[in-house]
């Protein structure tokens, strides 16, 4: 019998001084949804950068200058493009840590690129190649890396399309992240299996490593009740949860998006989790971590 073909080794993805990937330190990629004042991406970026570096954890903040698909053209979308990537930059060098935002249009890569670490896809643009090969070269050009969010649409094996995308625009230094699948009853599911499906994927040069979007995948997407729109809801109470689970999976990375005040926040309110309570988990994923790694 001819025995299956081999996946080659996990490949790892560099951001800045961090390596996220098999045999590496657990990454966190947290902060708020929105840039919303440099004092407050400050605050942020400074408690869970001295939380991961004391329990031996990386740390990349993140944060957007724009939200480019608000349910509303009415609500707030943040300091955008110039003012938001001058205010990473600012974040990076005062605390020393790397960063990382959303891109929504291949002209926004090569300035974001310039000054960040890490360029984000969004997860209903996975697909879109112009997007997807101006970030690959922006990212190759500048020595960055390419965080691709698997849209819910997608199967975890089609997520091996924007990976060979990349690779051909001159990037192979690339991430995946998981945040939950479409399927009935009002809410995302969030599938394991899938998320092993690509800790596997058999991409050129090896699998990337992956990332679980904690708090995104506790989303109730938006919907229409008695014939009116309502905004998207979620169960935050459920992303400390999904965090432990996803550790104990295997994954390499977390995103946690959060606030001091998550009902006054300008975006996201409903899923972000209350700056506060992040440490305390943070503390219990390490101790996971060094479980499943043992």
């Amino acid at each position: 019998m001819t025995p299956p073909p081999q996946t080659a080794a996990p490949r790892t993805c560099r951001v800045r001084d961090i390596e996220i990937g098999p045999g590496r330190p657990l990454a966190i990629i947290a902060g708020p949804c929105v840039l919303e004042s440099l004092d407050l991406g400050l605050e942020i970026g400074r408690t869970l950068r001295d939380a991961c570096r004391d329990l031996g954890l990386s740390y990349i903040f993140k944060a957007s200058y724009d939200k480019a698909n608000r349910s509303s053209i009415d609500s707030p979308r943040g300091p955008g493009l110039e003012q938001g990537v001058s205010w990473l930059a600012r974040i990076g060098e005062e605390l020393g840590i790397p960063t990382t935002t959303d891109i929504h249009e291949p002209h926004q890569a090569a300035p974001v690129a310039a000054s960040v670490d890490l360029l984000q896809i969004p997860a209903f643009l996975c697909r879109q190649t112009d997007l997807l090969v101006a970030a690959g070269r922006a990212a190759a050009e500048h020595g960055r890396g390419v965080n691709v969010k698997k849209g819910q649409f997608v199967s975890p094996g089609e997520m091996l399309g924007p990976v060979e995308k990349l690779a051909q625009a001159g990037c192979r230094n690339v991430m995946l992240t998981e945040r939950g699948t479409f399927f009935g009853y009002n809410r995302l599911v969030n599938d394991f299996i899938g998320v092993a499906d690509m800790m596997a994927l058999p991409a050129d040069g090896g699998p990337p490593p992956v990332c679980f979007d904690c708090t995104h995948s506790t989303q109730r997407p938006g919907a229409w009740d008695g014939g009116q729109k309502v905004t998207a809801g979620s169960r935050p109470g459920m992303a400390a949860m999904l965090a432990r689970a996803a550790t104990a999976a295997g994954v390499h990375a977390l995103f946690i998006e959060c606030h001091p005040e998550p009902p006054k926040a300008l975006s996201d309110a409903a899923t972000m989790m209350p700056l506060a309570e992040v440490p305390p988990l943070l503390a219990t994923l390490a101790a996971i971590r060094r479980a499943v790694s043992a």
